[in-house]
């Protein structure tokens, strides 16, 4: 039992001092307070010279418009008086301007719309619309434009430009429209 006794002890000894070792770790110490910065040297503003910073100059991507874009943004849509389809000197006028980019722009199809105002029934509004696309057709096709290249369909009153219920409205709505075919 003495050497018992004696092991035990050792053993206990070496618990102690391992015990004591780790638990007693130095903890490190973090200041309370900040530390000043380094002092900057200053140079007096006369010895400073700036750069000359060019702006780098990023060019803006270039985007070209289709010839649709191109069309749709210069054509415009001719207008018609109350009951009637013949063509003003100013709608004339239009077409020929329509016509003109339109020759210069080859690949581009059109849908010519026809549409009418509020009042009259819808079968007589649906002729009308027809007659009044035709009429636009037509003088396209005696510019020189192929008529291949054009469509036309009649909404008559049902597609109206402008809601209201008066004259001002009603004359935006007597109209043939261009539409770019895709």
């Amino acid at each position: 039992m003495p050497r018992r006794g004696m092991l035990f002890a050792v053993l206990a000894l070496l618990v102690v001092a391992l015990l004591v070792s780790f638990g007693c770790a130095k903890k490190k110490v973090t200041p309370t307070q900040e530390l000043p910065p380094p002092p900057v040297q200053t140079t007096p503003a006369e010895e400073i010279e700036e750069p000359e910073v060019q702006p780098e100059e990023v060019p803006e991507p270039v985007q070209e418009e289709t010839p649709e874009e191109k069309v749709a943004a210069q054509i415009q849509d001719v207008f018609f008086a109350f009951d009637d389809y013949s063509l003003t000197e100013k709608a004339r006028n239009v077409l020929a301007n329509n016509a003109k980019v339109l020759a210069e722009n080859p690949s581009v199809k059109i849908l010519i719309e026809g549409h009418c105002d509020e009042r009259g029934t819808v079968e007589y509004n649906l002729a009308l619309g027809e007659k009044r696309a035709l009429s636009a057709k037509n003088y396209l096709v005696n510019y020189g434009l192929d008529p291949g290249r054009t469509s036309i369909i009649s909404y008559g009153k049902e597609h109206p430009f402008d809601p209201g219920h008066n004259e001002e409205a009603w004359a935006k709505n007597r109209r043939a429209h261009f539409v770019i075919k895709k």
